[in-house]
């Protein structure tokens, strides 16, 4: 049987970006971002639809840059698959620094939700450095209650309906465990991001009233990665927003005005987060928003 045909496209979401941002090269429609209820606000992001057909035959290799959020997925389509590993019909993806190839084939359909850093575990039950890096079926998390709530999702009538269902699991989710954002958590992570990652790790310390060591022990095992590479996103994120802007950047002054050493530690930073060099990143960017625009 032949090969299908493959391409590779580009995405990437920051935090404030509106339903995506202009490297996500897929088709207008594909995704749609529902609002998150008012009990729910502390611990989601957001909620998103997903919902896309690719021809027989034919596969798109996705391209997801790292954000460092954990997610809940429910696939009400066909479940797309990373590197050797097919999806699951409900997962948890724990948090990650790295990029994922995203293989999606036939019909895609399900929902996202995204947590805020610190929250995880009042939804999973575990801490999140736990699942850090992995996919976790949201059986092995929600005693079999996981698979239950997807069949229930998938027998409304409409996705209003199906996020309905989803938000009115999560609270009871919440009622029933611990539902206390790790407030110190959840605000190193804020002072991290605000400051494009440049702020020292003693500075946010002081300012949540922890000492270093703490700190970093109680982000690990909230947010799910280390604070430095935390920061570490979070200059990259900054990085990709002043390409957004700089079509023919001066790469030198970009590098040293994100925080970078130089212009080869931006280099290697993107390479190690992306996959791809900031010249390679900007050249798809582009091709992607055209593409997207039109």
């Amino acid at each position: 049987m032949p090969n299908p045909s493959t391409n590779e496209r580009l995405y990437v979401r920051l935090d404030g970006d509106p339903l995506h941002g202009p490297e996500a090269d897929m088709p207008a429609g594909t995704l749609c971002a529902f609002p998150v209820a008012a009990p729910l606000r502390a611990h989601v992001a957001h909620i998103l639809l997903y919902r896309e057909a690719l021809p027989e035959g034919h596969e798109v290799v996705e391209r997801v840059l790292p954000d460092g959020a954990v997610r809940l997925v429910f696939n009400l389509g066909d479940a797309p698959s990373a590197g050797e590993s097919a999806g699951q019909p409900v997962e948890a993806l724990g948090a990650s620094a790295a990029p994922v190839l995203v293989r999606l084939r036939r019909k895609m359909e399900g929902l996202s939700v995204t947590l805020r850093p610190g929250a995880a575990a009042a939804l999973l039950g575990m801490p999140a450095s736990e699942i850090a890096g992995t996919a976790v079926h949201l059986d092995e998390l929600w005693h079999g209650r996981g698979a239950e709530l997807l069949e229930r999702m998938a027998g409304q009538p409409d996705d209003a309906s199906r996020v309905s269902v989803l938000c009115a699991a999560l609270q009871r989710q919440l009622a029933d465990g611990d539902a206390t954002v790790h407030p110190a958590a959840m605000r190193a992570a804020q002072l991290i991001v605000a400051s494009g990652g440049r702020r020292p790790l003693r500075e946010v310390a002081a300012a949540v009233g922890l000492g270093e060591r703490r700190l970093q022990q109680v982000f690990r095992q909230q947010v799910g990665l280390s604070p430095r590479a935390w920061g570490r996103l979070a200059r990259l994120h900054a990085c990709v927003r002043a390409l957004r802007l700089q079509r023919a950047p001066a790469w030198a002054s970009l590098a040293l005005d994100g925080g970078f050493y130089d212009q080869s530690h931006l280099v290697n930073e993107f390479q190690a987060l992306c996959g791809l060099t900031p010249t390679e990143f900007l050249g798809r960017a582009i091709s992607g928003s055209s593409k997207t625009a039109g």
